[in-house]
């Protein structure tokens, strides 16, 4: 299991727009103390910061990287 929390900041929110782009900063707990940034596009903070944890769950649970 991989334990993260993610911190959402608003980069670009046009008037109107039903989208707006985030970077979304994840940082794990031990065994996977490490800090991801993304940038990602969505309808709301609280997708991008999920989509942020998926991507970095992701990331973890992969192959070793050689």
């Amino acid at each position: 299991m991989v334990l993260a929390k993610a911190i959402v900041d608003v980069i670009w929110a046009p008037v109107g727009a039903k989208t707006a782009v985030y970077r979304v900063t994840v940082t794990g707990e031990p065994p996977h103390a490490v800090e991801r940034i993304y940038t990602l596009q969505g309808k709301s903070d609280t997708l991008a910061a999920q989509e942020g944890i998926r991507l970095f769950v992701e990331e973890m649970e992969g192959p070793p990287v050689a």
